[in-house]
């Protein structure tokens, strides 16, 4: 039997808000990284912990999940991410090949937010009013 899988799902926290941005060929894409962290018990019996941070795109081509991260996520959110990893490379300005992991985004579902997250009320950013409490992004039982 020859099947293949490429498949990552992520459950974290954004790093930061979504950056979104246009191409040359006119399609939009929204970037951003989601943490993830470990946690465990060392062999002396002390906590320890580690994050790693995982680079996601979302294309303009998935317009619900292209919408929900421009108009919801915010950093801090934590948020439910599948998709295919995919390796790149790019040169930079000396000439230099770098090579990037990214998981390109098939779904991605808000799982409640930063003010929920601290129990506190949301703070004002400056942007649009969220939608009504009806509109939200639904929560993921985690």
């Amino acid at each position: 039997m020859s099947r293949c899988l490429n498949k990552a799902t992520l459950i974290g926290y954004l790093g930061a808000d979504p950056e979104i941005r246009t191409i040359s060929s006119g399609a939009r894409v929204a970037q951003f990284s989601v943490g993830t962290t470990r946690r465990w018990e060392g062999r002396d019996g002390t906590p320890r912990e580690k994050t790693q941070w995982h680079r996601v795109l979302v294309w303009d081509t998935l317009p619900a999940t292209f919408g929900l991260v421009e108009k919801y996520l915010r950093k801090g959110d934590r948020v439910y991410v599948e998709g295919e990893i995919d390796y790149r490379s790019y040169e930079t300005d000396p000439g230099d090949t770098r090579w990037t992991t990214e998981i390109k985004a098939s779904e991605v579902l808000g799982a409640g937010n930063a003010a929920e997250r601290d129990g506190e009320r949301p703070r004002s950013t400056g942007r649009q009013p969220q939608a009504p409490a009806q509109e939200q992004v639904p929560a993921l039982p985690l």
